[in-house]
């Protein structure tokens, strides 16, 4: 292969690799602010919690890997949280105070490896935080009642509500109807 062909190769890979970039990053949604809702508070704002226990009690409570999730806003592994694939008919509740959070007749299979709803039990019971980490903006949530990192949510959902609780299973424990 000669060198101008060889040039001629490298530009036009680049040309299609630029082209591919470009069309992917115009999916999503570009400057369009993340709306707030009525039980979204404000990075500088600390809400007040029903619960309130120390680092130190937390510590003791949840596992190394709940703790770090639920109380340092980690993530688990895509694909590994039992609950990703669980269709039993239940509540899922906070795995560390045990508060109601979503039933299981709002879970769909969301293809994002985390366990994903379409709306909170009740209203108040999960609580939204603008989270500015890791070079995004999204809506992290909490528990409503402790303040435990549960994941995050996105107005992505395949349903009427739009909206895809992504948690992670981690922060939950589940109650079946059994």
């Amino acid at each position: 292969m000669d060198w101008v062909t060889k040039k001629s190769s490298f530009l036009i890979i680049g040309l299609l690799v630029s082209f591919f970039l470009s069309a992917c990053t115009s999916l999503f949604k570009k400057d369009e602010p993340i709306k707030a809702t009525t039980n979204t508070i404000a990075m500088n704002n600390k809400p007040e919690f029903n619960v309130n226990k120390s680092d130190e009690e937390w510590q003791k409570e949840l596992s190394p890997e709940q703790y770090y999730v639920m109380r340092e806003a980690g993530t688990e592994r895509p694909f590994t949280g039992k609950f990703n694939m669980h269709f039993e008919q239940g509540v899922y509740t906070c795995g560390a105070c045990g508060e109601e959070l979503f039933s299981s007749t709002s879970k769909f299979d969301g293809h994002c490896g985390w366990p994903s709803f379409d709306e909170e039990i009740k209203e108040g019971k999960i609580v939204e935080h603008i989270d500015n980490t890791h070079g995004m903006v999204r809506k992290e949530i909490l528990c409503g009642n402790c303040g435990s990192h549960l994941g995050h949510v996105f107005d992505d959902g395949p349903t009427e509500t739009g909206l895809r609780y992504c948690v992670n299973s981690l922060s939950l424990d589940f109650k079946s109807e059994k």
